[in-house]
This record gives C-alpha cells, structure tokens and sequence, in this order.
C-alpha cells in the first residue's frame, strides 16, 4: 500500500469576528479515503471551519491547501470538491433528475453523465420512482438523500458535510453512515461535523474536538477512547456495592436501584478491578467497557466549561 495521500490541510487557521477570535490556530488534514469528524458544543467553531474550507469566508491568518488527485490547487477547487451544508439548498419547485443533472452541470458533468449517475443513485437511495418529482412533495428524509446525491454526482475527491446526519430516522441514519464509509472506500477524503456522538463513532476514522475556536484532541478515534476515558464498569444485581465507590481503583460512582456504574481510573484493567468486587456482593452481571465517545464529549465538554467557569 503506497503513502496516505493529504487531499485537504488546514495549516494554523485564525478567524476574528466582533474582537472574538471564534477559530484560533486550528491545524489538521483530511486523507484520501478516510473519513474524518469535527466535534464540539455549540459555538465551538464548527461551522465556521467548514465554511472556509469552502471559501464562503476567508480566514483572517493561515492557509488551507487542497492536494486533489489531479493536482493541488490554490483556490477551493469547487468542481472536485462535495458539500452536504447544514442548511439545505435544493431548489423547491423543481423536478428531482432535473435538479440533480442541472447541478451536476455545474460541477462540469455532462447530462447524460450526469443522468446516469443520478439513476444509479436513486436507485440506491430507493427514490428513483420519485426522479419525476417535486421537490418540495419530498419528505425530510428523502430530500437529505437528494441533497447527499447533488453532492457527489461529480464524483469529488473531496467531501464536506454539515450536519448530514440531523433529522434522519435511524433506518436513513444507517444507510447515510454505509455511504459515507462506501466513498471513503472509494478513495475520496470525508470531512464531517455532526452531534450525534455515536454515528461519529461508528463513521470516523479520525476526530477533531474543538472548544471555543481551539483544539482538545486530534486523532484517531480509537486512540481517543483509549487515551480520554478509564473503563466504565457496570454492576447489576443485589449488591451491595456501595464499598466500591471508595475503591483506589475507582474515579466515581453512580447507583441506582439493582445497578452500579464506576468510572476505572486510567491504567485500570477490567481483570483488576473483577478481582476487587467482593465476593459478598451479589451480582447477576458485570460489563466493563471503553468510554464511548459521547462519554467523553460530555465529560471534556464539562471539563472546559467548568476552566471557564472558574477563569470568570
């Protein structure tokens, strides 16, 4: 396998709005065939990021390179590169194929390229009895599939998207996660900004997390999980298992009616902390897992507010 190929660098971008620095020396790349997750609260900068990376606004320091697979480029190479945008941008009154060629167009695909494409898509979206359409007598759903197709019908080497995730039922949240790992596969460099923690988990191979413009963490999500959380062990049954909780072993507790819930401080194995249940308690199941990432979204996304908080 040969070197992993950068299709988009953002190299120490700053943005000032109203003497508020929202973005501040924020670096990272997006690789060929990967698909890589912008994270953090409201306000973190997400959007805005996005937004210069497709030259709706400039930073005000800092550059960000495209290295597409036909040669780099100055500027945003808009006819290679797809944008899925928080807003959605379809035309209303128009007819599903008739919006998809006509876009297409846009991105230099001729129409009976385009149109092709846009029956293979369809077909896989299961909307191609509604190509003759409006529209607007799309559900939701089915529009955010449309949107999804305008966006990579040119077949760019770069993918930006907003929010794709938001207002999906779980059956369309499925099959959007299965596309977007399906183009990655194809080679193309993914870039996402979503909420939703665990389609973040199950989509991204890598996660930028941002706070107030500037970066927490930056890599791969398995090596965040490993290096951001302890186990989290779970206790079910009679008990008692309230000693636990002043256990070396444990960084906090929770109890409930028939159940438990410890925080393992870091460097604490599962077999280690099974071996100082006692034998006393009663318990019907113990699952020791990883952190999943909306654990420690929650749990860094507290820790900085709390450092505001207490900068105030």
């Amino acid at each position: 396998m040969g070197a992993v190929s950068e299709i988009l660098a953002v190299r120490s971008v700053d943005k000032t709005y109203a003497q508020r620095k929202v973005v501040d020396a924020v670096s990272f790349e997006v690789r060929a065939g990967e698909v890589m997750g912008i994270l953090g609260p409201n306000g973190a900068g997400k959007t805005t990021i996005i937004r210069m990376i497709m030259g709706i606004i400039a930073p005000d320091r800092g550059e960000i390179a495209y290295n597409l697979p036909d040669g780099p480029s100055r500027g945003v190479p808009k006819s290679r590169v797809g944008y899925v945008p928080e807003e959605r941008g379809l035309y209303k009154d128009t007819r599903v194929m008739d919006t998809l060629v006509y876009l297409a167009g846009l991105k230099q695909v001729d129409p009976v390229t385009a149109r092709a494409r846009a029956r293979v898509w369809l077909e896989r979206m299961d909307l191609l009895d509604w190509s003759g359409a409006r529209v607007d007598r799309l559900s939701k759903g089915m529009a955010q599939k449309v949107q999804l197709i305008a966006a990579v019908l040119h077949e760019p080497g770069l993918i930006v998207m907003d929010e794709p995730f938001a207002g999906l039922d779980p059956l369309n949240q499925d099959l959007f996660k299965e596309e977007v790992r399906r183009l990655a596969a194809g080679g193309a460099a993914v870039l996402l900004s979503s909420h939703q923690m665990n389609l973040v988990e199950e989509t991204c191979d890598r996660i930028f997390f941002l706070h107030r413009g500037s970066r927490v963490f930056y890599g791969d999500t398995d090596d965040v999980r490993a290096r951001f959380g302890g186990f989290k062990a779970v206790l079910r049954g009679p008990g008692p298992f309230t000693e636990l909780e002043r256990s070396p072993l444990v960084a906090s507790a929770g109890f409930s009616q028939g159940s438990a819930v410890f925080r393992l401080k870091p460097g604490v194995t599962p077999a280690r902390f099974a071996a100082a249940v006692s034998p006393d308690a009663v318990t019907d199941e113990i699952t020791v897992a990883r952190p999943t990432l909306h654990d420690i979204f929650v749990g860094l996304a507290r820790e900085v507010l709390d450092d505001d908080a207490a900068d105030a």
